[in-house]
């Protein structure tokens, strides 16, 4: 078999946006989000990522209080020409790790810019996009200071984080717009309803994370002791418990059948679901990045993909993905 035979597609990040590896790698578990992660593995899996064709890396300016931009800069010095950055700005945090709201006017853009492209250690951003919609901005000021930065050069292409249709089509008229980053797994498939379709009429992709549903379907459980923020997640939660282990236990059962993990099922799932778009997954060990990959190699029919969502139905998991307060300022869920 050839290489080219052997060497995964690469998928279109929008229709004027750069191409990707069909699987990016998420760094937001390697700075403390689900308790203590080793620096030097965490580097070593940026690595190792980027050395079997991964090339879309993904952080946000507040992962760790910019903990995890720094990591990312030293894991990419000399390799930085190899890697695509995708950052997500705006979020604001306290000293105490608290959650102080969006912040996405104009001057701010600029300014969270400037910290990212320090802690980087880099002269441009790939991918620049608000965490949130900022309730108070209209998204049509802060995709507007974006394509500023693009013409300075600064930024390569905007992007977008968990909005609505209505926020999309009003960005998109503003500035390209790459891909939406946004939650969708085979638990997660409100997405396909609205927003995909809208999607696709702009020709604008999607990285989608929490494939593996922050590691429910792949068997993770939270340790609150150690500051693991998933532990305060509706799907971990202790009355949910059984009804979600069961949905587990069958997508256990479904990969065991095919030599596969649940992760590579989960994951598979997503790729040959939306073939066009990007799937996001969190490893923070070259092992959970070398599970991933797998299910590039094994990719799941589309036979095998019906199968599943009749064993796992979309109302099958309990709990939302986030708690109901933060669920109530997703644009995304409006």
């Amino acid at each position: 078999m050839s290489k080219d035979e052997t060497t995964p597609k690469l998928r279109q990040l929008g229709s004027t946006g750069p191409k990707s590896f069909p699987i990016a790698l998420g760094c937001m578990g390697m700075s403390g989000m689900y308790g203590p992660s080793d620096e030097s593995e965490a580097i070593a899996t940026i690595h190792e990522a980027i050395e079997r064709g991964v090339n879309v890396i993904d952080t946000g300016d507040f992962y760790g209080m910019g903990h995890n931009e720094m990591l990312i800069g030293r894991a990419l010095a000399g390799r930085r020409d190899r890697v695509l950055l995708s950052v997500k700005f705006g979020a604001l945090r306290g000293p105490d790790n608290s959650w102080g709201g969006v912040d996405a006017r104009p001057v701010a853009v600029k300014n969270f810019l400037a910290y990212s492209l320090k802690r980087l250690g880099t002269d441009h951003i790939d991918i620049y996009r608000p965490a949130r919609l900022d309730p108070q901005v209209p998204i049509e000021d802060t995709i507007g200071a974006i394509a500023e930065l693009i013409q300075k050069g600064y930024v390569r292409y905007a992007g977008l984080s968990e909005v609505g249709v209505d926020t999309i089509r009003r960005a998109a008229k503003v500035s390209p717009i790459s891909d939406l980053q946004i939650e969708y797994a085979l638990i997660s498939r409100k997405p396909e309803a609205q927003i995909f379709p809208v999607l696709n009429e702009l020709g604008i992709s999607a990285t989608l994370y929490g494939v593996l549903s922050r590691g429910l379907l792949s068997g993770s459980q939270p340790n609150p002791k150690q500051g693991d923020y998933r532990a305060y997640l509706p799907r971990f939660s202790e009355q949910n418990r059984a009804q979600n282990q069961s949905v587990v236990d069958s997508i256990n059962a479904f990969a065991s059948a095919r030599g596969m993990t649940a992760a590579q099922v989960a994951i598979g799932w997503v790729l040959a679901k939306q073939p066009g778009f990007i799937a996001t997954i969190g490893a923070r060990k070259r092992s959970q990045l070398t599970d991933a990959l797998r299910a590039v190699e094994r990719p799941l029919s589309q036979a095998e993909v019906a199968e599943l969502e009749k064993l796992v139905p979309e109302n099958a998991i309990a709990g939302t993905r986030y708690d109901a307060t933060a669920m109530a300022h997703l644009d995304s869920e409006k």
